[in-house]
């Protein structure tokens, strides 16, 4: 029986230990399935043919052509420039899953990785606060104005940025490039020393970067739903439409990556079946890690959608027109919640001062009754 050290790979571990192969007797890797990685190479194709000159198209459109910019609309802005960034990156990996092989250096392999993973955490804090802001215009519209002050919204968006830099890092320690000598083929993966390493690194991916942000998000919005049913204003504005759409999709395109992340982690954990969790999440890493590339092409395409109403009168300034709408309507409800709320207060002093003037001339009435007596 071998013994292995502990300064062995951990994916070679666990490739060695199981005797897992694929079916040219090679070890498995992430390239080894030869329809998934043509699968995702064409996918990423598509992506990046929708996603530059559709991103490019928002970040024209609320830099040149909206007059005023609300807090959604530069939310949607820098969502616009993270998706427009790891579009620019897109080229290198389709190369690499048409050839299956890495042919750009270690040095590549960690920083295109690395910026794909803080574009991740960027998008979805952007989406988590795009929803917390919705919440308070619609449920505490008296504490907006603080929330939406431009000092306010630039520290929350330096925040959010530099959140996503830091927590991407374990992608610059544990991706590597590995030699596959029998297929004269280079493989950029991500590679532990140590199980924990791998359950930390995909396990936080998972709850920091998919489950929090989006516990967060229902909350913002049934308490948003809540509140608009108690109001008489119930009637369903494009904004609410509209972002809701993005919140959807986005999560639509990322399940299944998280989902493989969780198989991964739950390898890791378990005595049991690991021959086949491997061999699944092998296989589908490189078509999930492809199919979430689609919520950085797919916005665009949404506004599009939403913003048609706009294009006969406002041409190429359409898009322009649908954000500065969605920052009306948040304005304006807030003004109309605040006029209902101003309204029952009136309504309450009316009924008081009411109730008082009726008190006095009761008393009244009593004192010049016994006066006459």
């Amino acid at each position: 029986m071998a013994f292995i050290t502990p300064e062995q790979n951990f994916s070679s571990l666990v490739y060695e230990a199981m005797a897992v192969t694929s079916p040219n007797g090679t070890k498995p890797s992430i390239l080894s399935s030869l329809v998934a990685t043509r699968t995702g190479a064409l996918i990423l194709l598509i992506s990046f043919l929708l996603g530059i000159p559709g991103n490019g198209f928002v970040v024209w459109s609320i830099l040149t052509q909206t007059k005023r910019r609300s807090v959604t609309t530069t939310l949607i802005l820098n969502l616009a420039c993270a998706d427009g960034m790891l579009m620019l990156l897109t080229p290198f990996f389709v190369i690499y899953l048409f050839q299956r092989s890495w042919e750009f250096g270690e040095i590549m392999c960690k920083v295109l990785y690395y910026f794909c993973c803080a574009n991740m955490y960027a998008s979805i804090f952007l989406i988590t606060l795009m929803s917390l802001h919705r919440m308070v215009a619609v449920v505490c519209p008296q504490h907006l104005a603080t929330f939406s002050t431009h000092k306010t919204l630039l520290r929350a968006l330096v925040v959010i940025w530099l959140l996503a830099l830091v927590l991407a890092i374990p992608v610059l320690v544990f991706r590597k490039i590995e030699p596959d000598y029998k297929n004269n083929i280079t493989v950029c993966d991500c590679f532990h020393n140590e199980i924990k390493y791998a359950v930390m690194q995909y396990s936080t991916e998972t709850i920091l970067g998919f489950l929090l942000p989006y516990s967060l998000i229902l909350v913002s919005y049934s308490r948003v739903l809540l509140r608009i049913r108690r109001t008489r204003f119930q009637r369903r504005l494009r904004s609410e439409k509209l972002i809701l759409i993005i919140i959807f999709t986005f999560a639509l395109f990322w399940l299944p990556y998280h989902m493989v992340n969780m198989l991964q982690v739950s390898e890791g954990l378990i005595t049991t079946q690991k021959n086949e969790i491997l061999k699944i999440r092998m296989k589908m890493r490189p078509f999930v890690a492809a199919v979430a590339f689609v919520s950085s092409c797919i916005n665009p395409i949404l506004y599009m959608f939403f913003g048609k109403a706009y294009m006969r009168r406002a041409g190429l300034a359409f898009m322009a027109r649908l954000f500065e709408a969605t920052g009306r309507d948040s304005a304006s409800r807030n003004y109309r919640n605040q006029q209902s709320e101003v309204g029952e207060n009136d309504g309450l002093r009316d009924k008081e001062s009411e109730s008082t003037a009726s008190i006095n001339n009761s008393v009244k009435a009593a004192q010049v009754q016994n006066g006459k007596q």
